[in-house]
């Protein structure tokens, strides 16, 4: 059986009338991004993706892409699958040059979507915005990735850009001392 993102993703791929490349974080990313991924991220819901602000413009401005998503939702209907929510960059933790290290999804069979991750660091970060017992289970697996190091994910910590938003920013100090006791 095929996955739920990756029907989420195809049924957006199946609406979109010209490339678009797509930014996904959240269990998505790690359900399309990792081999090893256990089966309960498969079972997400949803499609997390960034907006990146270089970007922004152009996307706001990409009526196919909006037309697209509003299809999809439509398709999905009563599945309970959607593809949202999107997020500018700077409403997500990450680094400056998260962009740049971006990783190719590839093997999809999309004929008009790329699809891209944050790298495994980023993604760490990404899951500091709350407190919470699951994505607490997600960065464990995170730092368990062979393309991820205690060093490359302190130093992302140290790189991190918050959003101004206070409830991020509480989670954040919270986790950041929650992963320096995991990380020893």
């Amino acid at each position: 059986m095929i996955d739920n993102p990756s029907r989420i993703l195809a049924a957006l791929d199946r609406h979109l009338h010209a490339p678009f490349t797509l930014y996904v974080y959240g269990r998505s990313a790690l359900a399309l991004g990792y081999s090893a991924a256990p089966a309960a991220y498969r079972a997400t819901m949803d499609v997390d993706a960034i907006l990146p602000a270089r970007e922004l413009a152009a996307i706001e401005a990409n009526e196919d892409f909006w037309q697209a998503q509003e299809q999809t939702n439509l398709e999905l209907g009563d599945t309970g699958l959607y593809f949202t929510p999107l997020f500018e960059e700077r409403q997500v933790i990450l680094t400056p040059d998260w962009l740049e290290k971006t990783v190719a999804l590839s093997g999809l069979g999309f004929r008009h979507l790329a699809l891209r991750r944050p790298a495994t660091a980023d993604l760490v970060l990404t899951k500091m915005m709350r407190v919470d017992p699951q994505d607490r289970e997600d960065i464990r697996f995170l730092t368990w990735q062979s393309d991820v190091t205690v060093e490359k994910v302190k130093n992302a910590v140290e790189q991190a850009i918050l959003p101004d938003v206070v409830e991020i920013r509480q989670a954040f100090a919270e986790n950041r001392i929650w992963l320096s006791t995991w990380l020893k």
